[in-house]
C-alpha cells in the first residue's frame, strides 16, 4: 500500500493525529513540509572539519540535507518530543553531590529503546488514520540521517539556541526529538508562522537569546568558534562519548568530574525557569547511576559493567571508555585515596586507559607518583603511554 495520491491531512484530522501521537507519551507534537528544507549550513560546518572523526555525519551528509533521499516522496515530517527534565529538585541535588557527573539524558534506560515503541505505535497510527502502509513513513529517534533540531525549529517547536541546541519555551533544553517521515502531506504548523522559514538547520542561531551569551561564556573548553556552531573536537560531549582513544591532555581539566557528556551549555540557558518535570512516560529513570561513587567506577569489572549499565546509553561506551573517563574525573578531583585504584588501572589491558591513569597518578601525586607507577612504567611498551610518563606538564 502507498499513499493515496493527492491525499491532505489537516484541519480537524490533523488536530486528532496530534492528539492521539501525544497520548501515546510525546509530549510535543509538531509538522513540517519537506518542501523547501534542506541545509547549506550542515556542509560549511562539515568541511571546517569540526565534527572530528564522526565520518558518518559526512557519509549520510547528502541525506540529511535532502529528505527525500531517506525516503523518496515524503511530502511531511513529524516532528516529536520527549520533555526528560526531572524538575528542581534533581538539580539541586546534583549541586550538593561530590559524585561524578553524567549527562543528565543519560541517567535513564536508553531512550533510543524506550522511545521506539512510541515510534512504532505511532506508526500504527499514522497507517489506522491515513490509510497507508508501512513503506509510506520512516521514523528515527535520534540515529537516522534528519536533522532533528533543524526540523524542529522550522516547526515553531523551538529556536537554535547560541548554544547549538533546540531551546523551547515551554521545555528548555530538555527534549528529546524523534522524527517520522512521511509520504503523507500534513498541514504543517511553519504555515503558522509570519516571517519567512529558513531551511531546516540553517535557521540563524540566538533568535531568541538576546545579548546572552551565558552558554558560551560557560564552556569549560570553549568548544564554540562562534554562537551556534559546536567544534566537536573541543566538546567535552563528544570527547567523552564519541571519541575512542585519547582525550587531548589540553581537555583534561576542563572536563572537571563530568564522567559522561556535559549539560554546561544547557544548564545555564535562562530559558531554563520555564521547563517544568515531563511526564517521562517513554522513559524509564536510572537514579541509582548518579549514586555510584568514583572510587566504584574505577574498581568496575567486566560482569559488573555490564551488570549495572544494562540497558542504558552508557553500555556503548564499554569498559575501557568509562575508565578512561574515570581516570580523567580521578585527576581533577585530586583525592590521594583513589590513587591505589588508579595505580592498578596504570596496568590495564587497554593503552588508553593505561595512559589517562598515569596521567591522573601524575596529577594528584606529583613527584611522588613513581612509587605508585613503578611496576607499571618497567612493564610499558605502548608509545602513547610513555607519552604520558615522559609529559613534564603533568
Amino acid at each position: 500500500m502507498t499513499a493515496p495520491a493527492g491525499l491532505r491531512v489537516e484541519g480537524g484530522t490533523r488536530e486528532a493525529l496530534r492528539s492521539r501521537l501525544h497520548a501515546l507519551g510525546f509530549d510535543e507534537v509538531r509538522y513540517a513540509a519537506v518542501a523547501g528544507g534542506g541545509s547549506s549550513s550542515l556542509r560549511r560546518w562539515l568541511d571546517a572539519g569540526h565534527q572530528a572523526d564522526m565520518e558518518w555525519m559526512e557519509r549520510t551528509a547528502d541525506q540529511r540535507m535532502k529528505v527525500d533521499l531517506v525516503l523518496p516522496g515524503a511530502q511531511s515530517v513529524i516532528v516529536l518530543g520527549v520533555n526528560y527534565w526531572a524538575g528542581q529538585a534533581e538539580t539541586s541535588r546534583r549541586r550538593t553531590e561530590n559524585r561524578p557527573l553524567w549527562a543528565r539524558y543519560a541517567l535513564h534506560e536508553d531512550y533510543h529503546d524506550t522511545i521506539k515503541p512510541g515510534l512504532a505505535a505511532a506508526g500504527r497510527v499514522l497507517e489506522e488514520m491515513c490509510a497507508i502502509g508501512a513503506a509510506d513513513y520512516r521514523y528515527y529517534v535520534d540515529t537516522g540521517p534528519v536533522l532533528e533540531r533543524g526540523w524542529a525549529a522550522r516547526t515553531g517547536l523551538g529556536f537554535l539556541g547560541k548554544n547549538a541546541m533546540l531551546i523551547s519555551k515551554t521545555h528548555g533544553n530538555w527534549l528529546f526529538l524523534a522524527t517520522i517521515l512521511t509520504r503523507v502531506e500534513i498541514a504543517p504548523d511553519d504555515s503558522l508562522r509570519q516571517k519567512p522559514l529558513a531551511p531546516a538547520g540553517d535557521e540563524p542561531a540566538g533568535l531568541l537569546c538576546g545579548k546572552c551569551t551565558r552558554c558560551l561564556d560557560a564552556c569549560p573548553t570553549s568548544a564554540f568558534p562562534r554562537p551556534g556552531v559546536v567544534d566537536a573536537r573541543r566538546c567535552i560531549s563528544y570527547q567523552t562519548i564519541e571519541n575512542k582513544g585519547l582525550i587531548p591532555r589540553e581537555l583534561r581539566a576542563g572536563i572537571g568530574t563530568r564522567i559522561y557528556g556535559c549539560d554546561v551549555c544547557l544548564e545555564v540557558c535562562p530559558w531554563n525557569r520555564f521547563a517544568r518535570a515531563g511526564r517521562r512516560l517513554l522513559l524509564a529513570a536510572r537514579d541509582d547511576l548518579g549514586a555510584l561513587d568514583l572510587r566504584e567506577i574505577l574498581e568496575l569489572t567486566p560482569a559488573r559493567f555490564a551488570e549495572t549499565f544494562r540497558r542504558t546509553a552508557i553500555k556503548r561506551l564499554k569498559l575501557t571508555g568509562l575508565l578512561r573517563n574515570a581516570c580523567v574525573v580521578a585527576g581533577n578531583a585530586g583525592e590521594a585515596g583513589l590513587l591505589p585504584a588508579l595505580g592498578k588501572l596504570a596496568s590495564h589491558e587497554s593503552p588508553v586507559v593505561r595512559a589517562h591513569a598515569v596521567w591522573a597518578v601524575r596529577q594528584i601525586a606529583g613527584s611522588s607518583a613513581a612509587e605508585f607507577l613503578q611496576s607499571a612504567r618497567a612493564r610499558e611498551t605502548d608509545e602513547a603511554v610513555l607519552a604520558e610518563y615522559a609529559n613534564p606538564s603533568s
